[in-house]
């Protein structure tokens, strides 16, 4: 049997590489000065558009894709013949996840020998587009279902996910830190230093007083987790600082050069909740 992989739009891939692949996606939707919107990856509203309004003080709200859409797009896949392998943003940090699992269980129901995977990568941004990204290139190498599903399950908590953040006001309003430490830090010019753990959830991890200095936190995380750089590409993407996430490119290649190195925005889905100025680094190391 032929196999799908569907994905998500908080993989944070480039739309152009997605189109390329023929890859179908689940948009997740915004709310954003009172229109709807889908995280089309930046086709309905423009990355820098999304945050320079953000900056201006908007607001965005997001919601989690719902069960009639997962059904509807497993659905179609099913009667076409495939097996269908979905590889989804965390659970930790959305009920979208539940949404397909409860979707699938009712296409199988509805279909006698319908093979779907949800598979919960406990990633996010492009930790999930990495996941996803590899999981592409086996299926163009010809690579089985079972075996693309066996190799996700069994690396996705190596995926490094490192980030910081511009602005400690966001992450106030998502519950991450206290309002008082959001205040003390935008005060100190503290900038937090997060990873996502096992779990897929965000956690900080220190803090250091200055952007440089967090961005070459990020850069010794690297150099100090990763396995095979040599034959690595890592994933680098932003909330609209694009100069940030070249400098950091830059330190990444002085002191542990790897294969290449992919750059792309912090869609509007999960860079409502980051804000701009948002930093991440993912890589593959022994463990997160």
């Amino acid at each position: 049997m032929k196999t799908i992989i569907i994905g998500d739009s908080c993989c944070d891939l480039p739309g152009d590489y997605l189109l390329e692949n023929q890859v179908p996606i689940v948009h997740y939707m915004y709310l954003f000065k009172g229109q709807e919107y889908f995280d089309d990856f930046g086709k309905s509203m423009s990355y820098r558009d999304f945050y320079h309004e953000v900056r201006l003080g908007e607001m965005p709200t997001t919601s989690q894709v719902n069960v009639h859409t997962f059904e509807e797009i497993f659905e179609k896949y099913i009667k076409e013949g495939y097996a269908v392998i979905y590889v989804s943003f965390s659970s930790a940090l959305s009920n979208t996840f539940a949404n397909a699992v409860m979707a699938g269980e009712t296409i199988r129901e509805k279909y006698a020998g319908a093979d779907i995977t949800v598979i919960d990568t406990k990633c996010a941004s492009l930790g999930e587009g990495l996941i996803l990204r590899h999981a592409l290139e086996m299926l163009k190498k010809g690579a089985k279902k079972e075996e693309i599903v066996t190799w996700i399950e069994e690396n996705k908590l190596k995926l490094n996910h490192w980030f910081t953040v511009e602005d400690l006001g966001h992450l106030k309003r998502g519950g991450r830190v206290s309002g008082t430490a959001a205040f003390v830090g935008t005060m100190l010019n503290i900038k937090p230093v997060l990873h996502v753990d096992n779990e897929g959830r965000l956690i900080p991890v220190t803090k250091v007083r200055g952007r440089k200095k967090s961005i070459k936190v990020l850069a010794d995380m690297l150099a100090e987790r990763i396995i095979n750089p040599q034959e690595q590409v890592v994933g680098i993407s932003h909330g609209d600082c694009p100069e940030d996430a070249l400098y950091l490119k830059e330190l990444i290649m002085e002191n542990c050069p790897v294969k290449d190195v992919l750059i792309n925005y912090v869609g509007p889905v999960i860079g409502a909740h980051s804000g701009p100025g948002t930093l991440a680094l993912f890589f593959f190391g022994r463990e997160r």
